[in-house]
């Protein structure tokens, strides 16, 4: 199975920790956020990854060189200019060699443990030509409920909201590249095309998902993993 990860992204809102290095490179307890990704996709039975880079990408390529190291197969798109993710996707499709009929594509600032192989079942079940993950949307703040006369009933410390968004993993259909941007988002053109011929499919997860935007991101990503990997050393896991 081959992934496709977009990884150009300067992250200008994570300076200074993107000033020597893409967004995807900055580190979770001394870790790029791609080696995570790169080994969740190894898990999930991946073997061939094409990572789509540009700004910075030969600190990408001098970390992981040839993935011989961890066990993948890596190849390298490159930007001569920025292109967009729907341009950047496009560029790295024919690298694709697999006989597989799709390629998971994901975004390079991400962190997750979603089951590919669910996400995948659910895909071809639909017969669908893209299926995008969601993932619950939760506050950035606390909410507090309120009754119709005014009164504070509770405070809820950062709630899930009763809204979807996009997780930036996909499962994509090989016929996609010809709805593909030259240059801009896919998520912008591809998929509302996609969407009005009703070939695109929502995968909603509550699999652990994180994205990586900003410092505050970083920080609060930091402090979960380290939670998790204290409560998998507590609870005896290997």
């Amino acid at each position: 199975m081959e992934a496709i990860i977009l990884a150009g992204g300067k992250g200008e809102r994570l300076r200074p920790y993107t000033e020597d290095r893409p967004k995807p490179m900055v580190e979770i307890m001394g870790i790029p956020i791609l080696a995570y990704q790169l080994r969740w996709l190894k898990g999930q039975g991946v073997r061939r990854v094409i990572i789509s880079c540009g700004y910075r990408h030969e600190v990408i390529e001098h970390y992981f060189g040839s993935g011989e190291k961890i066990g993948l197969e890596l190849v390298y798109s490159v930007e001569d200019q920025p292109l967009g993710r729907g341009g950047a996707l496009k560029q790295a499709f024919p690298l694709l060699r697999g006989t597989e009929g799709f390629v998971v594509a994901t975004n390079g600032d991400i962190v997750t443990n979603l089951n590919l192989g669910d996400m995948i079942a659910y895909h071809r079940a639909k017969g669908a030509t893209g299926t995008a993950m969601l993932t619950p949307l939760v506050s950035p703040y606390g909410i507090a409920d309120v009754s119709e006369d005014g009164h504070v009933l509770q405070f809820r410390e950062k709630p899930e909201l009763p809204y979807w968004l996009s997780a930036g993993v996909y499962v994509l259909q090989r016929e996609v590249y010809d709805l593909l941007p030259d240059q801009g988002d896919h998520e912008d053109t591809t998929f509302p095309e996609l969407a009005r011929q009703r070939r695109f499919f929502a995968y909603c997860s509550r699999d652990f998902w994180r994205a990586v935007d900003t410092a505050k991101d970083l920080s609060e990503l930091t402090k979960e993993m380290e939670r998790r990997l204290l409560n998998s050393f507590l609870n005896g896991d290997r």
